[in-house]
């Protein structure tokens, strides 16, 4: 088995930092080359991952972790897809994306307006009281855009309650959902959702037991899409599938996934988060993604594509 992998260590430089929970801008991972199938392996220790080396290790060995099972069947997708010349996602359609918007940039909102996004991620947590300024004054400036506003767990439940009442009756109800607002609880989810009327979504916790949430985040880098979109089902909830916010095969496999739910799954799967390249500084890979819009364009190639610039790749057996 050793013999047929190899790894190229990449790093993506964040425009600026990505979530309340981490505040650095570089960003390493690796690509894995699984036989003659590519996959994507991007930790984030800051949210519950082990490091990329532990995660190598695994690959070469045990297969114990999540993120690593799960590159593992994203690099046998993408070979058997090269083996017979199938571009993956050719002939099937990708859910539309929303915008990600991590930092508090009204050009950013502006743009993501202009360019036909019809929701925008907000990402909150690290200092509330003027991302909830920001929040307010861009509702009001682009009427038209729907919010979803994601706190990675960093709030307490008075912390919510407290924002969610500072919020207007009509800017709240172009709020479709909020990710992860504080730890999950049967109860106090519950209680959020009677008071405010607003959907909650499950990141972190996607598990088939969440119940008091109405939306379930599917992550395909770490979560089984199907087995959480068929508990999603059975509960009536809406499931939206993201990247990892990782290299842009990482992307595409993301993109991949929420397209098969799309088709097994008829109308559970919302807008996604699929459109995260130009959170980075440029790069060959994330040029072939094309320009930022709520449409994922594919990058060319069999498979996952990217088939020339993955050839090039300085590849390091992995021993």
């Amino acid at each position: 088995m050793a013999d047929d992998l190899w790894f190229w260590k990449y790093k993506l430089t964040a425009r600026q930092p990505l979530n309340a929970k981490s505040m650095r801008r570089d960003h390493v991972g690796a690509l894995v080359r699984i036989g003659e199938g590519f996959a994507c392996l991007h930790p984030w220790p800051e949210l519950g991952d082990p490091s990329l080396q532990k995660c190598l290790d695994d690959l070469a060995g045990a297969r114990r972790f999540a993120l690593v099972r799960r590159a593992v069947r994203c690099a046998q997708e993408d070979a058997d897809a090269r083996f017979i010349g199938d571009p993956l996602l050719e002939e099937i359609d990708v859910p539309e994306s929303h915008a990600t918007l991590p930092w508090q940039d009204a050009r950013i909102v502006e743009s993501a307006a202009s360019k036909g996004f019809r929701r925008l991620k907000l990402k909150m947590g690290k200092d509330l009281k003027s991302e909830t300024a920001f929040f307010l004054e861009q509702a009001s400036i682009h009427p038209g855009l729907r919010w979803c506003i994601d706190f990675n767990e960093t709030l307490n439940p008075d912390d919510v309650d407290g924002f969610l009442t500072e919020v207007p009756d009509d800017i709240r109800q172009r709020i479709d959902f909020l990710e992860d607002p504080c730890p999950y609880s049967p109860t106090t989810w519950a209680r959020l959702r009677s008071k405010f009327r607003i959907p909650l979504a499950v990141d972190r916790e996607a598990v088939p037991a969440c119940d008091a949430a109405q939306v379930m985040v599917v992550k395909p880098a770490v979560d089984e899409p199907w087995l959480l979109a068929e508990a999603a089902a059975g509960r009536g909830q809406q499931v939206i599938v993201t990247s990892y916010m990782e290299h842009p095969l990482g992307q595409v496999f993301a993109a991949w996934e929420a397209a098969k739910l799309n088709v097994q799954f008829p109308g559970i799967v919302g807008m996604c988060g699929l459109q995260t390249h130009q959170l980075f500084t440029p790069s060959d890979f994330a040029e072939r993604l094309g320009r930022w819009s709520p449409t994922f364009h594919p990058p060319g190639g069999t498979g996952l594509g990217f088939d020339d610039l993955l050839e090039k790749l300085p590849w390091k057996p992995l021993t």
